[in-house]
């Protein structure tokens, strides 16, 4: 019920007439909503304030059209978060049966008519990547092939991003590839979470645009929420040099959703011996007697994440907690995350949950980005702001 309103009231002549202010006390009710329902919050916390109380008070107006000419498919990487997303929107996810041969080799039939059709495509390039890759190179090939009006891929998580740059001889640039091959099959425009680094928007051309979405968002409004941290002194550590621009901007938000709280920020030096592999951190800054977040995109083997927070810990730092935005969780990464180092991880489900993840508990949580995915897919069909999610003051 609370879903179809929040669907529903986005919808109507009110909202547009108050566009700015409803959208975003919608998309952060929905957030809370999810939070309360899947992410197993403390029952006893206040899930609403009271200005996001009376806006679902105010009287419906008749809907728009933006269901008219819009369809949302999804691969097989991520259907949960293609299933929120699309009960978000309040539309159903269009058909289509992705198989393989005997071989291995991918097999893709859209059975939805989609001539002339705007389509969302929402794929992770999660392990397995190169299977997830095919997939969506293959699918976004037959939209084209079936006249698609329009084709924009979602893609939460956003694979090879990591070799963003020549760092030794005779490698590729990975995530160059990546965007040439999509454009090369026809995409539109890319729509992704926290990207590795910003510089990937520029591998594709200026015909497909890219919007970075922050999970900032989701996480911020989570800690807020949580009145039992009780958070008094606050550093926000960027576990290596090339974060600091992503750890700082956490800061500067938290700052503005803790008013009575000036957060502080600091830095680990790692030096590595080889891939996964670090021969020793250094801090910059000061963390004793702090509650410490460490602000990563993601956690892969979680070998730098617990190294990091030991370094923390000895250095006097009261708590410490780690928020990356993509849960690859490889290898040893559950060994890692027992570290009694570490006393929670927070994480969005851009990448799906892996059963090992109850063995550890409540020190997981696992937040939605399906709400934040929704509101940009509305507003980039309507031809409306995306930055303006992100304008959040309080």
């Amino acid at each position: 019920m609370f879903t179809k309103i929040f669907s529903s009231f986005r919808h109507y002549n009110i909202f547009r007439n108050n566009a700015k202010q409803l959208m975003l006390v919608g998309l952060l009710s929905a957030i809370c909503y999810r939070q309360r329902l899947s992410l197993q919050v403390n029952p006893n916390i206040k899930q609403y304030g009271d200005n996001l109380n009376r806006a679902f008070k105010r009287a419906l107006q008749p809907e728009d059209d933006f269901y008219k000419n819009t369809i949302i498919l999804s691969g097989n990487s991520n259907k949960e978060l293609a299933e929120e997303i699309a009960e978000y929107l309040n539309i159903k996810l269009g058909s289509v049966t992705i198989g393989r041969f005997a071989d291995g080799e991918c097999q893709i039939q859209v059975l939805d008519n989609i001539r002339g059709k705007d389509v969302f495509i929402i794929q992770s390039t999660s392990p397995p990547v190169n299977d997830n890759l095919m997939e969506l190179l293959l699918l976004v090939s037959a939209l084209r092939r079936a006249s698609a009006r329009k084709i924009i891929v979602v893609v939460p998580y956003y694979g090879y991003a990591r070799q963003d740059r020549k760092c030794a001889p005779r490698v590729p640039i990975s995530a160059a590839d990546v965007a040439r091959l999509l454009e090369t099959v026809g995409v539109d425009r890319l729509i992704s979470v926290d990207l590795h680094c910003g510089q990937i928007q520029g591998f594709f051309g200026p015909r497909v645009p890219v919007d970075n979405l922050e999970a900032n968002l989701v996480a911020q409004n989570y800690l807020s929420l949580q009145k039992q941290y009780e958070f008094k002194d606050v550093a926000i550590i960027s576990p290596d040099a090339g974060g600091v621009y992503r750890a700082k901007k956490f800061q500067e938000q938290f700052d503005q959703h803790h008013p009575g709280i000036q957060s502080h920020l600091a830095m680990i030096i790692k030096q590595r011996e080889g891939p996964g592999k670090i021969a020793s951190m250094n801090l910059v800054g000061q963390v004793k007697g702090k509650d410490c977040i460490i602000v990563d995109d993601m956690i892969d083997t979680a070998g730098t994440l617990s190294e990091a927070a030991r370094v923390l810990k000895e250095q006097g730092a009261n708590r410490v907690f780690a928020f990356a935005t993509h849960a690859l969780f490889s290898g040893k990464a559950f060994t890692n995350l027992s570290s009694p180092s570490l006393d929670q991880i927070i994480v969005t489900n851009t990448i799906p949950s892996k059963p090992q993840e109850e063995v550890l508990g409540d020190k997981i949580c696992r937040l939605s980005v399906a709400p934040l995915l929704a509101e940009a897919i509305y507003r980039v069909q309507k031809k409306e702001s995306v930055s303006t999610l992100f304008d959040i003051k309080h």
